[in-house]
């Protein structure tokens, strides 16, 4: 994640990427395969929205379906809930391309980052 913080000239300090792991610490799943870890979630939810506040697979499992499985996983569990399914993206991070993919669609952006939601299309096979 440094790396794309870096790309994006955000250049946190020490304290600063503790309270980022610290922020919602309660909601944070290990991503696990065959025993090894290779990611994690962190997200929140209440009845009107769900937000993935961090989604990172380490890059050995990235490019294997890790990602968009988990991303499903969320879009199921938000529709079961009726409720709404939103994260924020770096600008420059190449995961906008799998959310954008997945049903994610630019709802709003401001200097860094993009604001998407998931738009359910009936015609997308997810």
């Amino acid at each position: 994640m440094t790396n794309h913080l870096a790309t994006a000239g955000l250049f946190l300090s020490k304290d600063e990427h503790l309270s980022r792991i610290a922020l919602f610490f309660d909601t944070t799943f290990i991503i696990r395969i065959a025993n090894k870890n290779a990611g994690m979630l962190k997200y929140v939810q209440n009845k009107e929205k769900t937000e993935i506040v961090q989604l990172q697979i380490l890059p050995k499992y990235q490019g294997k379906g890790v990602g968009k499985y988990i991303v499903n996983y969320m879009i199921q569990k938000s529709l079961d809930l009726k409720s709404r399914l939103m994260l924020k993206v770096l600008k420059q991070n190449p995961a906008v391309r799998l959310y954008e993919r997945c049903g994610f669609q630019i709802v709003d952006q401001d200097t860094h980052e993009f604001y998407m939601e998931y738009i359910l299309d009936s015609t997308r096979d997810t």
